[in-house]
């Protein structure tokens, strides 16, 4: 909890004043049963044979108008306390949840693979919302159960020392009971967490693979997976909740007992002479009372333990230190054009003990150049060219830009500079000309409208209607094509230096991918562009093209060189067109 400690800070007044309330009106509580006592001791001044000779109207009035002044200002106190409570607990779970984005923001590719997008939607959802109701609870009731447990023990003393002996032992014996059982049940909650992570991760997958599901049956499978999860989830919870419920048995059973003590003590007290029926109402109330909030103690203890567990999962995600290490330097200038960019002996290796993706890939970029990268499914495309915005980090080598390691640049500065469009277009809820600020907040209609035409996407956006058209959640009202283009021309909007199309025209047809091939060579300029493709018609006007094989570059060169020197380049060529003439060149 050390690491959530800090964003407390600026609730400080909101944590101290909350609680504050919360024992004056445990205060006013307090006081009731010893004006009980007074009302029926001087108020009714009754006998032991249950005459009231000696009532005083009058003090009996003047009492009930204090009962009824304790409970207004009571309910303001706990009004006021509730108020400073809920205004402390959601500024705070506020900003922790804030700290938390930008904590998963910072992290690398890496990262994200081993935490998994469900833990994650997890812990920034639901661990955040028990942790906020954890600390309502806490500034309201946490300090108020004890004062009122601790002050009633307290008033029996000062009323008679030998009844305030059961009050002692009553509130060992409930103690023992209520902090065991919570030792209990934290860790059970932890562990419920985490099964919820996986129906977490069953729900997310099948919502957004419906499609996939029901195209090939497997309903039946997905859904057996799910009720599998769920039924663990259920039986941790189930666990949970049965120790739990131990709880408040055991508590009304132990403190029954306890005023069943105190009634018999105390009727031979009064008998004797040496307390009052007015005392003897008085402690009963007191008892009543630390039943009461005892028990609410119990079950506060239980949901504090679900707040303390969410709470250390979401500190898990803060002591995780990034795996790409930053710096605050920029982009050199003026750097010859022959150095711009260098693969030097580059392996990378996603997960520990696990195969190389990459293997000794070596080769330069000069500035201003087309390179095409091509290869197989799974032979390290996709993971080449995330090198160089340093999306993940090499295992062995270095990728350097600007004649430095992209790991010396700050990953901000290093990705303003380029362009990516990934294999997967992604779109945002919003219209299509926020989508497309995405790649420069400040764009004029003029810029957006260029970059459109060079996607081949002004048409579909005219026939859309415009910029400010709508995007459906993850662009569903757009065809794969049309979701292409559009992330390309996100990507141009920016003018960036390098410009990195990881097989983003996969959806095209053969014409508009030519079209789209034409445009952006005629715009780019000094843009040095890497495009990966599985198609040969997309890359065979590269400057250079890097042919990959099982993780390894097996030719390096151009469409011409590469059908005379690469075996792997060649059969791809050869399996994608006839020999009666080419198409789509």
């Amino acid at each position: 909890m050390k690491k959530l400690l800090p964003y407390f800070k600026p609730y400080r007044v909101q944590s101290f004043l909350g609680p504050l309330f919360k024992l004056l009106e445990a205060t006013f509580e307090l006081l009731v049963p010893v004006i009980v006592g007074l009302i029926v001791d001087r108020g009714l001044g009754a006998r032991l044979d249950g005459a009231y000779p000696n009532a005083d109207k009058g003090f009996i009035f003047a009492m009930f108008g204090v009962l009824a002044l304790f409970g207004v200002v009571g309910l303001a106190c706990s009004v006021t306390a509730q108020y400073f409570a809920a205004k402390a607990a959601t500024g705070v779970a506020s900003d922790v949840r804030k700290a938390l984005f930008k904590k998963l923001q910072s992290l690398s590719y890496a990262d994200f693979d081993r935490l998994g997008t469900s833990t994650m939607l997890t812990r920034i959802t639901g661990d955040i919302n028990q942790f906020q109701s954890g600390i309502n609870l806490f500034l309201r009731l946490l300090l108020r159960s004890p004062f009122i447990v601790f002050g009633a023990m307290i008033a029996a003393f000062l009323i008679d020392v030998k009844v305030a002996l059961i009050f002692v032992a009553v509130i060992v014996a409930l103690s023992v009971v209520v902090f065991g059982i919570m030792f209990l049940t934290m860790p059970l909650y932890k562990r419920s967490q985490e099964r919820l992570d996986e129906v977490t991760l069953s729900v997310r997958e099948n919502l957004s693979g419906a499609r996939v599901i029901r195209a090939f049956c497997r309903e039946d499978k997905e859904r057996a997976i799910f009720n599998e999860r769920n039924e663990a989830l259920k039986k941790n919870r189930n666990f949970a909740g049965a120790v739990g419920a131990v709880m408040n048995p055991l508590t009304y059973a132990l403190l029954n007992i306890a005023i069943i003590g105190l009634l018999k003590v105390g009727a031979i007290r009064v008998e004797g002479g040496s307390l009052s029926q007015g005392n003897v109402l008085a402690l009963y109330n007191l008892m009543t009372q630390i039943l009461v909030e005892l028990v609410k103690l119990a079950n506060l203890i239980v949901l504090i333990a679900k707040a303390a567990a969410s709470a250390n999962r979401v500190e898990q995600v803060f002591e995780l230190e990034s795996s790409l290490k930053t710096s605050s330097e920029q982009i050199s200038e003026g750097v010859e054009k022959e150095e711009y960019i260098v693969f030097e002996n580059v392996s990378v290796r996603y997960h520990e003990g696990g195969e190389e993706a990459l293997s000794g890939v070596d080769f330069k970029v000069q500035k201003g150049e087309t390179v095409g990268v091509i290869g197989g499914t799974g032979s390290g495309k996709t993971t080449l060219v995330n090198l160089l915005p340093h999306f993940y980090d090499v295992s062995a080598g270095s990728v350097r830009l600007a004649g430095k390691d992209v790991r010396a640049y700050n990953p901000k500065l290093l990705r303003e500079r380029i362009g990516v469009v990934p294999q997967k277009a992604v779109l945002f809820k919003g219209t299509i000309r926020e989508n497309l600020c995405w790649g420069k907040n400040d764009a004029t209609d003029e810029e957006l409208w260029a970059a459109l035409k060079t996607a081949q996407a002004e048409k579909v956006v005219r026939d859309k209607g415009g910029l400010d058209s709508p995007v459906e959640q993850g662009g569903k009202n757009f065809s794969g094509g049309q979701k292409q283009r559009l992330t390309i021309a996100r990507a141009l909007v920016r003018k960036p230096e390098i410009l990195i199309l990881d097989d983003s025209s996969s959806a095209l047809d053969y014409a508009t991918d030519a079209a789209l091939r034409r445009a952006i060579r005629e715009r780019s300029g000094d843009t040095t562009v890497f495009i990966v493709s599985q198609r040969t018609s997309s890359v065979r006007n590269a400057d250079k093209i890097v042919v990959l094989d099982d993780g390894k570059a097996v030719g390096i060169g151009t469409h011409a060189e590469l059908l005379e020197c690469c075996a792997v380049y060649k059969e791809i060529y050869d399996s994608q067109y006839k020999d009666d003439g080419e198409v789509g060149a």
